[in-house]
Protein backbone atom coordinates (compact mmCIF):
# COMPACT_ATOMS: atom_id res chain seq x y z
CA UNK A 1 0.00 0.00 0.00
CA UNK A 2 1.41 3.39 -0.99
CA UNK A 3 2.02 5.88 1.80
CA UNK A 4 0.18 9.19 1.66
CA UNK A 5 2.13 12.41 2.11
CA UNK A 6 0.50 15.11 4.23
CA UNK A 7 0.00 18.34 2.32
CA UNK A 8 -2.01 21.41 3.12
CA UNK A 9 -3.49 23.32 0.18
CA UNK A 10 -3.00 27.06 0.29
CA UNK A 11 -5.30 29.05 -1.96
CA UNK A 12 -3.71 32.24 -3.24
CA UNK A 13 -5.20 34.70 -5.69
CA UNK A 14 -3.57 35.24 -9.06
CA UNK A 15 -5.01 37.82 -11.49
CA UNK A 16 -6.01 36.44 -14.85
CA UNK A 17 -6.80 38.42 -17.98
CA UNK A 18 -9.02 37.04 -20.71
CA UNK A 19 -10.34 38.70 -23.84
CA UNK A 20 -14.08 39.29 -24.10
CA UNK A 21 -14.00 40.20 -27.78
CA UNK A 22 -14.12 43.50 -29.63
CA UNK A 23 -10.95 44.67 -27.91
CA UNK A 24 -12.40 44.33 -24.39
CA UNK A 25 -10.29 42.74 -21.68
CA UNK A 26 -11.75 41.29 -18.50
CA UNK A 27 -9.57 40.75 -15.45
CA UNK A 28 -10.64 38.57 -12.60
CA UNK A 29 -8.97 36.67 -9.81
CA UNK A 30 -8.88 32.91 -9.71
CA UNK A 31 -7.80 30.71 -6.85
CA UNK A 32 -4.54 28.87 -7.35
CA UNK A 33 -3.91 25.92 -5.11
CA UNK A 34 -0.34 25.26 -4.09
CA UNK A 35 0.79 22.16 -2.28
CA UNK A 36 3.15 22.87 0.56
CA UNK A 37 4.40 20.40 3.13
CA UNK A 38 2.45 20.65 6.35
CA UNK A 39 4.63 21.03 9.41
CA UNK A 40 3.48 21.51 12.99
CA UNK A 41 3.45 25.09 14.22
CA UNK A 42 6.12 25.65 16.87
CA UNK A 43 5.17 27.90 19.74
CA UNK A 44 7.76 30.11 21.40
CA UNK A 45 7.47 30.09 25.18
CA UNK A 46 7.65 33.91 25.17
CA UNK A 47 4.74 34.12 22.76
CA UNK A 48 1.23 33.43 23.97
CA UNK A 49 -0.25 32.84 20.51
CA UNK A 50 0.72 31.69 17.03
CA UNK A 51 -0.69 34.82 15.39
CA UNK A 52 1.71 37.13 13.53
CA UNK A 53 2.66 40.36 15.31
CA UNK A 54 0.93 43.31 13.61
CA UNK A 55 3.23 46.11 12.41
CA UNK A 56 2.16 49.71 11.74
CA UNK A 57 3.69 52.28 9.41
CA UNK A 58 5.74 53.72 12.31
CA UNK A 59 6.91 50.23 13.36
CA UNK A 60 8.23 49.56 9.86
CA UNK A 61 9.88 52.99 9.70
CA UNK A 62 11.74 52.07 12.90
CA UNK A 63 13.23 49.05 11.08
CA UNK A 64 15.00 51.23 8.52
CA UNK A 65 18.71 51.95 9.05
CA UNK A 66 18.10 55.73 9.02
CA UNK A 67 15.85 55.38 12.06
CA UNK A 68 17.27 56.59 15.37
CA UNK A 69 15.33 53.90 17.20
CA UNK A 70 17.53 50.86 17.87
CA UNK A 71 15.73 47.56 17.31
CA UNK A 72 16.94 43.97 17.20
CA UNK A 73 17.67 42.71 13.67
CA UNK A 74 14.53 41.91 11.74
CA UNK A 75 14.08 40.83 8.14
CA UNK A 76 11.63 42.90 6.12
CA UNK A 77 10.31 40.70 3.31
CA UNK A 78 8.28 41.92 0.33
CA UNK A 79 6.15 39.01 -0.92
CA UNK A 80 4.95 40.69 -4.13
CA UNK A 81 6.05 39.40 -7.52
CA UNK A 82 9.46 40.55 -8.89
CA UNK A 83 7.95 43.07 -11.34
CA UNK A 84 6.03 44.75 -8.50
CA UNK A 85 9.14 44.76 -6.30
CA UNK A 86 11.25 46.29 -9.10
CA UNK A 87 8.72 49.10 -9.51
CA UNK A 88 9.39 50.21 -5.92
CA UNK A 89 9.85 48.71 -2.47
CA UNK A 90 10.61 49.62 1.13
CA UNK A 91 14.37 50.11 1.67
CA UNK A 92 16.26 47.07 3.04
CA UNK A 93 13.41 44.71 2.11
CA UNK A 94 14.12 41.47 0.26
CA UNK A 95 11.85 39.97 -2.39
CA UNK A 96 10.22 36.58 -1.83
CA UNK A 97 7.34 36.14 -4.34
CA UNK A 98 4.95 34.02 -2.27
CA UNK A 99 2.25 33.60 -4.94
CA UNK A 100 4.57 32.00 -7.49
CA UNK A 101 6.85 30.31 -4.91
CA UNK A 102 4.71 29.27 -1.91
CA UNK A 103 7.19 26.53 -0.97
CA UNK A 104 10.03 29.05 -0.49
CA UNK A 105 9.89 29.13 3.31
CA UNK A 106 10.10 25.33 3.45
CA UNK A 107 13.32 25.14 1.40
CA UNK A 108 16.65 24.15 2.97
CA UNK A 109 18.90 27.19 3.50
CA UNK A 110 21.25 26.29 0.60
CA UNK A 111 18.38 25.88 -1.87
CA UNK A 112 16.82 29.14 -0.65
CA UNK A 113 20.08 31.05 -1.24
CA UNK A 114 20.52 29.52 -4.70
CA UNK A 115 16.95 30.37 -5.72
CA UNK A 116 16.56 33.88 -4.28
CA UNK A 117 20.14 35.18 -4.05
CA UNK A 118 19.99 36.15 -0.38
CA UNK A 119 20.41 34.05 2.77
CA UNK A 120 17.33 32.60 4.39
CA UNK A 121 16.71 34.19 7.80
CA UNK A 122 17.41 31.83 10.68
CA UNK A 123 14.40 30.49 12.56
CA UNK A 124 15.27 32.51 15.68
CA UNK A 125 15.27 35.86 13.82
CA UNK A 126 12.10 37.86 13.27
CA UNK A 127 10.63 38.06 9.78
CA UNK A 128 8.18 40.83 8.85
CA UNK A 129 6.10 40.42 5.70
CA UNK A 130 4.36 42.98 3.49
CA UNK A 131 2.78 42.96 0.04
CA UNK A 132 0.59 45.41 -1.86
CA UNK A 133 -2.58 45.38 0.23
CA UNK A 134 -2.12 42.77 2.97
CA UNK A 135 -3.55 39.56 1.49
CA UNK A 136 -0.31 37.89 0.38
CA UNK A 137 1.55 39.03 3.50
CA UNK A 138 -1.06 37.30 5.67
CA UNK A 139 -0.57 34.08 3.70
CA UNK A 140 3.23 34.40 3.97
CA UNK A 141 3.03 34.95 7.74
CA UNK A 142 0.96 31.79 8.16
CA UNK A 143 3.41 29.83 6.03
CA UNK A 144 6.35 31.14 8.09
CA UNK A 145 4.67 29.93 11.29
CA UNK A 146 4.08 26.53 9.68
CA UNK A 147 7.71 26.42 8.52
CA UNK A 148 8.98 26.92 12.07
CA UNK A 149 9.61 30.64 12.57
CA UNK A 150 8.60 31.74 16.05
CA UNK A 151 8.90 35.49 15.51
CA UNK A 152 6.66 36.49 12.63
CA UNK A 153 5.34 39.98 11.88
CA UNK A 154 2.96 41.35 9.30
CA UNK A 155 2.67 44.91 8.02
CA UNK A 156 -1.04 44.85 7.18
CA UNK A 157 -1.04 48.33 5.61
CA UNK A 158 1.57 47.06 3.18
CA UNK A 159 2.80 48.94 0.11
CA UNK A 160 -0.40 50.95 -0.48
CA UNK A 161 -0.22 52.52 2.99
CA UNK A 162 3.55 52.96 2.72
CA UNK A 163 3.18 54.99 -0.49
CA UNK A 164 0.16 56.91 0.80
CA UNK A 165 2.04 58.04 3.92
CA UNK A 166 5.15 59.01 1.97
CA UNK A 167 7.47 56.25 3.18
CA UNK A 168 10.99 55.99 1.75
CA UNK A 169 11.26 53.97 -1.47
CA UNK A 170 13.96 52.18 -3.37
Amino acid sequence: MASRRAFSPLALLRPVARPLGAGTLCTRAIAVTARVPQKPIRHNSSSSSAAPKPYTFKDVQALLPSSKIKTPPRHLIDVREPAEYSAGHIPTSKNLPITSQPEALFLPADDFLARFGWPQPSKDEEVVFYCKAGVRSAAAAKLALQAGWDKVGEYKGSWLEWEEKGGQKE
